[in-house]
Parts: C-alpha cells; sequence; structure tokens
C-alpha cells in the first residue's frame, strides 16, 4: 500500500462544536481564491487527470480551520455516466494509518495503553489470542510502539505482505498465520520496513481495549467529534459499494475488486470524502477556535520521527505520519491500492489538504509523486495561502 520506495518518493515532494465550518471562502476578502486562481486550480487537476487518465478526482482545501476549496471532477462511474460530488466516497488507503495513530494515542492519553506495552504474549495486550504459543523469536517483544513505527522486525509490505493474501481468510485467522508462519528478520525496534499487517494488528489492540469494534469505536470518539458523520469501512466488491461510493478502475490488469479492503480496516479500510479528511485533520492539532484531539505533548510524540527511520532524511516516518522538521513542519501520509490513489496533508502554516482518486497506475510512485506536485502548485495559484 505504501512501499518504502514510494514514502522516500513522499519525502522528496513534500468537539462537534468546534468543527471545520462547510462555508466556502468565496474570494479574495474570506479566504478563497479569485475566479482566475481557481480557473488555474481547475487546470492542473485537468492535467493531472488526463495525464494519468483518471476517472474521477476529490479535493479539499481548508486554511485557518476554513474550507477555500473543495471541488469534485469527473466520472464516479463510466458505465452509467454518473459525475463525481464532493460528497462521493473514496477508498482512502494508507492515509487510513494516521486515523488509526490518532485513535491509539486517544487511548494512550485515557492512561488505557502505554507506547512500550507488549502485544502478544501472556503479558501482552492481546495475550495468545492469536496463533498457537509458545510464539517464534522476537514476536512477544513487540510492542505497540513498534508497530506504531514499523518497527516490528518483520511483516513487511513486499511480496510476503500477509495483508494481500489468502483473501478468503478473516484477521483472526490471517495474524494467526502469520505469527507462526512469518518469522521476523530483526529484534522490535532496530529496523524500519513499513507495514501494514503492524496497523492491522492495531486495529485488534484497539478492539481488546475497548471492547468495541475498531470502526465502531473510531467513529464515535474518533470521527464524531470531528463532525465526520459518513466514514465506514469499505466493502470489497462492486455489489458491496456504498451509497454515493465511487466505481473503482484498475490499470495494467489490477483488479480493484479481488483484494480483501474490508479486512485492511486498520492499515487501510476507510471509505471518506475529501471534506472529511481536512476536518479530521483541522482536528488532529487543533486550528483557530477547533479544539486538538490531542493534546499538545501527545502530537509532539506521534509526529517524533522513528529512530530507525533514516536519520539523514529530509522527510521521516513518525507515527502514523510522514513528518518534515521533527513535526515542526508538514505532516502527511499518502495511499495506493489497485483502483485507488490518495493524499493528506497538514502544513505548519494553517493548510490542510486532501485529494483522493478512483485509480492508480504502474509504476504507483510516479502517480503518488504527481498528486502531491499537483496539490501544492494549486495552493500555489494562491499567494496568499503561502
Amino acid at each position: 500500500m505504501l512501499s518504502r520506495r514510494s514514502v522516500m518518493g513522499q519525502m522528496l515532494g513534500v468537539a462537534v462544536a468546534g468543527m471545520v465550518p462547510r462555508v466556502m471562502g468565496q474570494g479574495p476578502a474570506d479566504g478563497g481564491p479569485t475566479g482566475a486562481q481557481r480557473g488555474a486550480m481547475g487546470r492542473t487537476a485537468f492535467q493531472f487527470r488526463q495525464q494519468f487518465s483518471v476517472p474521477a478526482s476529490s479535493i479539499a482545501i481548508t486554511r485557518n480551520g476554513r474550507f477555500v476549496y473543495d471541488q469534485a471532477d469527473g466520472m464516479a462511474d463510466r458505465e452509467t455516466m454518473q459525475q463525481v460530488q464532493q460528497a462521493s466516497l473514496f477508498r482512502i488507503a494508507s492515509v487510513t494509518k494516521p486515523i488509526t495513530s490518532v485513535t491509539i494515542f486517544s487511548l494512550i492519553e485515557q492512561g488505557k495503553l502505554n507506547l512500550n506495552d507488549k502485544v502478544f504474549g501472556p503479558s501482552g495486550v492481546l495475550g495468545t489470542k492469536y496463533g498457537k504459543a509458545p510464539y517464534k523469536q522476537y514476536v512477544t517483544d513487540v510492542t505497540v510502539d513498534d508497530l506504531l513505527t514499523h518497527t516490528s522486525g518483520g511483516w513487511s509490505n513486499d511480496s510476503t505482505d500477509p495483508m494481500f493474501r489468502f483473501d478468503s481468510w478473516d484477521q483472526a485467522k490471517l495474524i494467526g498465520w502469520t505469527l507462526e508462519n512469518l518469522p521476523q528478520t530483526y529484534p522490535p525496534g532496530q529496523h524500519w520496513a513499513y507495514s501494514n499487517f503492524g496497523y492491522c494488528v492495531l486495529g485488534r489492540v484497539i478492539e481488546q481495549v475497548t471492547g468495541q469494534t475498531y470502526e465502531g469505536y473510531v467513529q464515535a470518539n474518533i470521527l464524531a467529534p470531528c463532525g465526520i458523520t459518513d466514514m465506514k469501512i469499505a466493502g470489497n466488491t462492486l455489489r458491496q459499494r456504498a451509497t454515493n461510493e465511487v466505481v473503482y478502475y484498475g490499470q495494467y490488469s489490477e483488479d480493484p475488486y479481488k483484494i480483501n479492503v474490508t479486512r485492511m480496516d486498520a492499515n487501510g479500510g476507510w471509505l471518506a470524502t475529501a471534506s472529511d479528511l481536512v476536518m479530521f485533520l483541522d482536528h488532529v492539532g487543533g486550528v483557530g477556535t477547533i479544539p486538538s484531539l490531542l493534546k499538545p505533548a501527545t502530537i509532539k510524540m506521534m509526529t517524533t520521527p522513528a529512530p530507525a527511520f533514516d536519520p539523514t532524511a529530509q522527510a521521516r516516518y513518525a507515527r502514523g505520519w510522514m513528518v518534515r522538521g521533527n513535526g515542526a513542519g508538514s505532516w502527511w501520509h499518502n495511499g495506493s491500492l489497485p483502483g485507488s490513489t490518495t493524499l493528506m496533508v497538514r502544513t505548519s502554516t494553517g493548510m490542510c489538504w486532501a485529494a483522493l482518486t478512483n485509480t492508480r497506475t504502474e509504476p504507483s510512485d510516479q502517480i503518488n509523486a504527481a498528486l502531491d506536485q499537483m496539490m501544492w502548485q494549486m495552493v500555489g495559484c494562491v499567494p496568499g495561502w503561502a
């Protein structure tokens, strides 16, 4: 969903009462673009869609907690000629991971979890619920923080990625099989390797601690305080498509409907609108009159780069976010699945944006980087937003 290669490519690119108002900035006087600037933004998005054969894109931007751009263009469904709408839902792929991270940190603030808590084994949060004990080497050493920082020592996003195997299995069977059959290569905490599986396990940690489903807990305790009511976990097939959900189009023989997205709930399973995501972004750290979901000290910890990630990199992976400047700069995450290319960004200057599409190309790194570049170009069309 997000390989180390695509992460490196991205480095080179870049409470209900307090919800983000949906009133749009209509012009320079209230923070929005002029007509000419909006036209330039639209042309930039059109060129991106044309270059990568993207049926539909949905883009939302807020500045200082206020919507200044919210635009959807193209085809949600080519067969029925259905136009995409601002309310259209898209699979967001790995843009899910920051949502899972924020949920984990909210439980830490409540005293229900600690970063150093072991995950598996008799003293772990999940105990011996999954797989057969005694576990293989290093399994019982994995902590919550190791999963957040992609430093579990194994289970990486490569050809052996468990999240793209055995699509008919449920999470419990897949986790058990992985613990028994895919040994870790390194001691936890020492080696960075992007892990979809690790975030799937974090979803089970959330369920164990809260006694609720991952989806239900996040909807009620993270999304609802942001004013978000329509986000849900995606279905797998075209028949399971949600109301207002776009159709996904694979390229280069990819089939978006032959992967188990529902099972990816905590690592890549959410459906959202672009507007939903910027509302979430504005609430993560708060802005203006919008309250923060997390305390400043928690935000600092969440956006502190993982020690095992390349310390010489201009941007580094923290805990569910890519960050620049040790968290003092932009935070972001991109997402990639067959039929989906996505991005959300929160900058240090009060800007938040999200961009969603219903296709991806090969190599996926190219369209990921181009989507990021498109958004920076669109924001650059309005000098006052710098």
